[in-house]
């Protein structure tokens, strides 16, 4: 049997499954990822003669595909964002980004080092991949397709964390590559700091607000000015994500933040719109199909070997920044957040792992020779997999015990 057919067809079957999953479990405590995840495993524990994913063998591809998920999801991240952009609306995700994120780099890359013997490169990348919390997996905690709804806090955070973080770590990750690469005597951390940091992150934002406006007066304003013709094809928004992203990497910013950008522009023009949800719903499904088949292939990894490098070292420390380092240094973070103490504890759980952070790991080994590559892919899918089976079974009936305690005055911007 030819593998590629068994291929579509497998595929074919778990995307038209996720036209029913998500309704069928919004109240189980039990997330589909955990279901693809394992169809994976079992499928490739099956004579099928499928190709071995393998993470380090097919580097190309491992970018590509988890390149294209990310930024579709980071598209439909942006567009369901209601808030208005302030520092005051948005102090929070700022502040998880910009300390939260940090200092789980600096934590989990000193552990590395320390614990695991690990390269300085190699820890850092470690750090810097599995450091951003994921758009694509977080569904369950993220706010809902835009609406004039007011977001509670939680959702909102952890939404515009997501969006945010997920591009925010590239700078790092590019450290560590320049670390990788660097020679003796090398002047390398002043061209990362002004190339990789300054430019990169300024023409990203830039970039992306830039088009974001223009498609925004293409879309809504010109066609009441002009005979312009209307559109509402949901299409627009992938197309609109992939001129982005590509516009922005011909310049050499960061199309992650470009394209999280231009959604956010896009999706603050004139809100009540209805064309918002055909764009957000039509982004979600393509994205449902990344996401199935990368999860397919995250089971099937596991069940060829991707945790065998993995030591008890390196357990014990996957499992502490789960449990332990991403929470507290999150509560830490908003401590004096003018926020309940439960949402502060929400919000610090659930800093959820996925695709973003093998998109950095895959990206940063095929730019640079790291040492203990497998270990560190080892690492990286053992995170996931606990973010998988732990937050997606915890995310659903901590929501609802959120939403039932929530009180009027709790939605409030303070």
């Amino acid at each position: 049997m030819d593998p590629y057919i068994v291929i579509i067809t497998i595929v074919g079957v778990a995307a038209l499954t996720m036209a029913w999953l998500p309704t069928w479990m919004e109240n189980i405590p039990f997330s589909y990822a955990i279901l693809f995840v394992g169809l994976g495993f079992l499928l490739y524990k099956l004579p099928l003669h499928l190709p071995v994913p393998d993470p380090l063998e097919n580097k190309e591809v491992a970018v590509r595909l988890t390149e294209l998920g990310v930024i579709t999801t980071l598209m439909g991240t942006g567009l369901k964002i209601n808030r208005d952009f302030s520092w005051q609306n948005w102090k929070i995700p700022f502040l998880l980004v910009l300390i939260t994120m940090l200092l789980c780099i600096g934590a989990l890359g000193f552990l590395g080092w320390w614990i695991l013997g690990l390269a300085p490169a190699s820890a850092l990348l470690l750090g810097a991949a599995m450091a951003p919390t994921d758009p694509v997996l977080a569904a369950d905690v993220q706010v809902g397709p835009p609406s004039d709804e007011k977001e509670d806090h939680v959702r909102f955070s952890l939404t515009s964390e997501a969006g945010m973080n997920d591009g925010m770590a590239f700078p790092f990750t590019w450290l560590a590559i320049a670390l990788a690469l660097a020679t003796p005597n090398q002047d390398w951390f002043w061209p990362w700091l002004w190339r990789d940091f300054f430019y990169k992150i300024i023409a990203g934002v830039g970039v992306g607000y830039l088009l974001g406006r223009g498609l925004s007066f293409l879309v809504f304003s010109l066609p009441k000015r002009s005979g312009f013709p209307k559109t509402r094809d949901g299409f627009v928004a992938i197309a609109t994500t992939l001129l982005v992203y590509g516009l922005t990497e011909i310049v050499h910013g960061y199309g992650f933040i470009a394209v999280f950008v231009a959604a956010l522009t896009i999706g603050s023009h004139e809100k009540p719109h209805r064309y918002h949800r055909e764009l957000h719903d039509f982004t979600e499904q393509i994205e449902r199909i990344f996401l199935v088949i990368l999860l397919l292939l995250l089971g099937g990894s596991l069940a060829t070997g991707l945790l065998h490098p993995l030591t008890t070292e390196g357990v014990l420390i996957g499992l502490a920044f789960i449990f332990i380092i991403r929470p507290a240094m999150a509560f830490l973070t908003l401590l004096r957040q003018k926020i309940t103490v439960r949402e502060k504890i929400a919000i610090s759980f659930f800093g959820i792992r996925g695709i973003g952070s093998f998109y950095y790991l895959a990206f940063a080994l095929s730019e640079a020779v790291f040492a203990k590559e497998k270990e560190l892919w080892a690492i990286a899918g053992f995170i996931v997999l606990i973010s998988v089976l732990v937050h997606g079974i915890l995310a659903s009936p901590v929501m609802r015990y959120l939403d039932l305690r929530r009180h009027p005055s709790d939605l409030e911007i303070k």
